[in-house]
């Protein structure tokens, strides 16, 4: 009945409100998270082989979408790879998303005011993950 929408945008996700809402035998029919590989570069080099750590960390509460730590983690990679080589560093995403972030599904074609239960039944269905982030929490 309806083409492929777009997604909602985050600034609709983005404030941390509420308790948190992990995926379990309650909560099911949960997409995976974009993001998979946490670890990158030299992942087996010892404590002291590189000089310098580099933290990036959060200023505000919030939520991070696994979308948008999936793209950090291959833009710093591409980054690091292409400037200092594939073995000379060591990336890790710290924080993981456990987040259920939910959507009230609404149709917004002709005829569908008969279809439509606006906040009746208004607890969503699952549509991504996100990563609850608190105040200089490091990423």
């Amino acid at each position: 009945a309806q083409a492929a929408m777009g997604r909602r945008p985050f600034r609709c996700y983005r404030q941390s409100k509420g308790k948190p809402y992990p995926k379990s035998r309650f909560c099911r029919g949960v997409p995976d998270p974009k993001i998979r590989i946490y670890d990158a570069g030299h992942k087996r080099a010892d404590v002291d082989q590189f000089p310098y750590c580099i933290h990036l960390a959060s200023w505000e509460k919030e939520n991070v979408s696994s979308e948008a730590l999936e793209a950090a983690r291959v833009a710093a990679n591409k980054y690091m790879v292409k400037n200092a080589g594939k073995e000379a560093f060591h990336l890790r995403v710290r924080v993981h998303p456990y987040h259920v972030l939910r959507i009230n599904k609404m149709l917004s074609c002709a005829g569908a005011d008969r279809l439509q239960t606006g906040m009746r039944g208004a607890f969503g269905k699952p549509i991504g993950l996100a990563a609850r982030v608190l105040i200089g929490q490091v990423l």
